[in-house]
């Protein structure tokens, strides 16, 4: 198990305040790593905090938009200073604006792309130069189904899924020769807060999303804590420019037939 072991380790995970991310957090935590979360609002970075410290594990928190590169560059120097180097980057701060293209401001439209695409590369950017000269690292960018899949009404939100895939791709193969892995992790549907409305039983989306999957449920957000942990751990240290999709099988299948059990 101690290619599991997150021991002496610090992860660095961007949105990790609430849902899933937070989901990623712990399991990274549970694995022995030290937790440094960033966010944007004051009292769900203080909630945040009391449930990790309340879990025993050790964490901080900073406050900025990973959007804006300024801000970034100089809390990321405020954290090496108070807490030390970053071993493991975590993307996940992310955003969604559901709009059919035909209507969707192209304000909106750059927001969306800014916060999970941009956000990403900034961070990402930071992080890989402490890391490269160390001579390892991790990152881990949190992509989506919609990285593979259109669907209505979310096209700049898939629009950045896609780009993060690639930008995974392409920052793994300019960083491998430094000993630093960048994959991704795909998640299917799962059941957080946000999505608590459209669970309940007879809602359409709700039996959409069961018949849909394989697994015939929503994934829990513990589902996710062992890919995080595996590449975040030295378990993943030939994977690279990967995504590994959490999906309950969704991408594996084009479905099943309305009269199939």
């Amino acid at each position: 198990m101690n290619l599991f072991n997150l021991q002496g380790k610090r992860a660095l995970i961007t949105g990790g305040t609430h849902g899933l991310g937070m989901a990623m957090a712990e399991g990274l935590a549970s694995a022995g790593a030290e937790l440094v979360i960033t966010g944007t609002t004051p009292a769900k970075m203080e909630d945040a905090l009391n449930h990790y410290k309340n879990q025993g594990f050790k964490a901080s928190g900073y406050l900025f938009d990973v959007t804006n590169e300024v801000e970034a560059r100089k809390n990321m120097d405020v954290i090496a200073k108070e807490i030390g180097d970053i071993h493991i980057l975590v993307n996940n701060a992310g955003i969604i604006k559901r709009e059919l293209a035909i209507t969707m401001p192209v304000e909106d439209f750059r927001r969306v792309v800014d916060v999970d695409l941009v956000g990403p590369f900034i961070m990402s950017q930071l992080v890989a130069k402490q890391m490269i000269e160390r001579g390892e690292g991790k990152i881990i960018n949190i992509c989506s189904m919609m990285s593979e899949l259109g669907r209505n009404s979310v096209s700049a939100y898939a629009a950045a899924k896609g780009g993060l895939k690639m930008l995974t791709q392409n920052l793994a193969t300019e960083w491998a020769k430094h000993n630093i892995q960048v994959n991704g992790i795909g998640p299917g549907y799962f059941a957080t807060s946000q999505t608590a409305p459209i669970r309940v039983d007879g809602h359409p989306f709700n039996e959409f999303i069961i018949n849909r999957t394989p697994a015939a449920r929503w994934g829990d957000p513990e589902d996710l804590a062992g890919a995080a942990i595996f590449l975040a751990s030295k378990a993943s240290d030939f994977v690279n420019g990967q995504v590994v999709y959490v999906d309950g099988g969704i991408l594996a299948t084009i479905g099943k037939p309305s009269n199939e059990d």
